[in-house]
């Protein structure tokens, strides 16, 4: 039988105190819970709202190029397409010339629900923005440094 090495209580504490994933994960799930919170009246998350906004734009983007953008896969992006494309938000429509590509827009619908959306957006990031302003860096500085991780 191998010895097993236990990670000691000061190993789990300096992780805890540390590790920049572990950080910005916690973050993260603030962050969406503050924009779920704010966005529930719309029926949509945040991360639906970054979605939708990601598709907001004058030629249908492909799945590939918005999976890019959020960097997110293929399979994640298709599914939290489907509760989007269920309630009316999002289409997916063929390429035009290469059918084989999948091409999403917003519907009118869609696009209402991100115009309704977009200044409740701004007034939580504006709080976010404001709040970090107040500490030892700025939003842009923390951009910036998460911008270096990708």
């Amino acid at each position: 039988m191998s010895k097993h090495v236990l990670v000691s209580a000061e190993q789990t504490h300096f992780v805890r105190d540390h590790c920049l994933c572990l950080a910005a994960q916690r973050a993260a799930r603030a962050l969406s819970r503050r924009f779920d919170d704010a966005f529930r009246g719309f029926g949509i998350t945040s991360g639906q709202f970054s979605l939708l906004n990601a598709l907001n734009r004058p030629a249908p983007p492909s799945i590939s190029s918005v999976a890019n953008l959020l960097a997110m896969d293929r399979t994640s992006l298709t599914a939290n397409l489907k509760p989007l494309q269920r309630d009316g938000l999002v289409r997916m429509e063929a390429d035009p010339v290469d059918r084989r590509i999948r091409r999403l827009a917003l519907t009118d619908l869609g696009k209402q629900v991100l115009a309704q959306a977009m200044p409740v957006w701004t007034s939580v990031h504006c709080d976010i923005d404001m709040n970090l302003a107040s500490g030892p860096a700025s939003g842009d500085t923390l951009r910036s440094g998460l911008a270096a991780l990708l």
